[in-house]
């Protein structure tokens, strides 16, 4: 009688990080699909993120923790809880402490992580974290699964539910729209409102306009809206879930976004999209990866940019002339491009 057979044991994918890292991670599920597609992968993430995932075909259970409410004491919940799951891999993509801490005590025979860590040291599998050579941040953690693979880079995904597309689907049918996500978390990584406006009364108007954004964004996409004076722009802010907005973007000619989150819904919808750096740079690693991506920036050489990797609450020179300076026209020849990209798809 042959032995029976024992399903492989699972593996944690660890990102407590914000909505664009659990987006980019997305790309080591499907990885794992294409590679080991027996394998069962939970995922951990902060409490908010877990509507990305929780209905992801890949990911068998959503781990969530609570940042924000006795941050500490569920940590060690967490911790009992992933000792308890008897995973065989624990691999965390942040250099982070807290996860390094998830990660080292996890009874996991393989704990796997960046030598940035804290806790590297009690890891079995250290992968070097190169930060500013033009890796891109995907590429960056497929390695921490397969460290010696040369594999194409595999884009993140994700997956809308009937629901998400449902409530979208009247948006869709009107006919051509652009998606403008205007705002980010950092000052130096947004694209200035008056740029905004220009560009909103420079589309041609046969577009409808979605602003996209959360619910604290929703006053600057109003003020937007308002003060465009162009018909059929509509202040969505808020209003949808960020599924919903990844099925939105999906169908738009083109979706306009900074260097934030947006940018990496885009990636994982295989979004069109136009990507405006400001105060940051491509070669950070946080580029689009749609199969029509354009990057504007400045065109004149700044010796001030890039002046930090996250952005800054304002410009530290004061003139945010790196934003500033980008030209409309920049901005309307990405969506001409994207009219030619599309008429070529059919």
């Amino acid at each position: 009688m042959p032995p029976k057979s024992h399903p492989r044991r699972a593996i944690l994918l660890i990102q407590t990080a914000f909505i664009g890292d659990v987006i980019l991670a997305t790309a080591l599920l499907e990885r794992l699909r294409q590679t080991e597609p027996n394998t069962p992968v939970d995922f951990l993430v902060r409490k908010g993120n877990e509507a990305l995932i929780e209905q992801h075909p890949h990911v068998r259970d959503v781990l969530i923790w609570d940042k924000k409410n006795h941050k500490y004491r569920d940590l060690w919940r967490l911790l009992r809880t992933i000792r308890a799951g008897d995973y065989e891999r624990v691999i965390t993509l942040q250099r982070f402490a807290s996860t390094g801490f998830l990660t080292a005590f996890s009874g996991a025979p393989k704990r796997i992580g960046f030598d940035k860590n804290p806790l590297s040291f009690a890891f079995t599998q250290v992968t070097p974290h190169l930060m500013g050579q033009g890796i891109h941040e995907v590429t960056r953690n497929l390695h921490l699964l397969y460290p010696e693979s040369e594999a194409p880079l595999t884009p993140p995904r994700l997956f809308p539910t009937p629901a998400d597309e449902a409530i979208v689907a009247s948006y869709v049918s009107r006919g051509p729209y652009v998606c403008i996500a205007p705002t980010s978390v950092w000052f130096t990584k947004q694209f200035p409102e008056e740029q905004w406006l220009k560009l909103l009364r420079a589309l041609p108007p046969h577009y409808s306009v979605y602003l996209l954004g959360a619910p604290p964004d929703s006053a600057v996409c109003e003020r937007l809206r308002q003060e465009s004076g162009r018909a059929g722009v509509v202040n969505l802010a808020g209003q949808l879930p960020l599924l919903a907005s990844a099925a939105l973007m999906r169908g738009a000619v083109l979706n306009y976004v900074n260097d934030s989150a947006p940018l990496h819904l885009c990636s994982a919808m295989g979004a069109p999209t136009c990507a405006v750096f400001c105060s940051t740079v491509p070669f950070f690693g946080f580029g689009p990866l749609s199969p029509f991506s354009r990057v504007v920036q400045i065109e004149e050489e700044l010796d001030c940019q890039p002046c930090g990797l996250h952005g800054y609450k304002k410009c530290p020179l004061g003139h945010f002339y790196c934003a500033r300076g980008i030209q409309t026209q920049q901005l309307i020849e990405a969506l001409t491009e994207a009219e030619a990209w599309a008429a070529a798809q059919h």
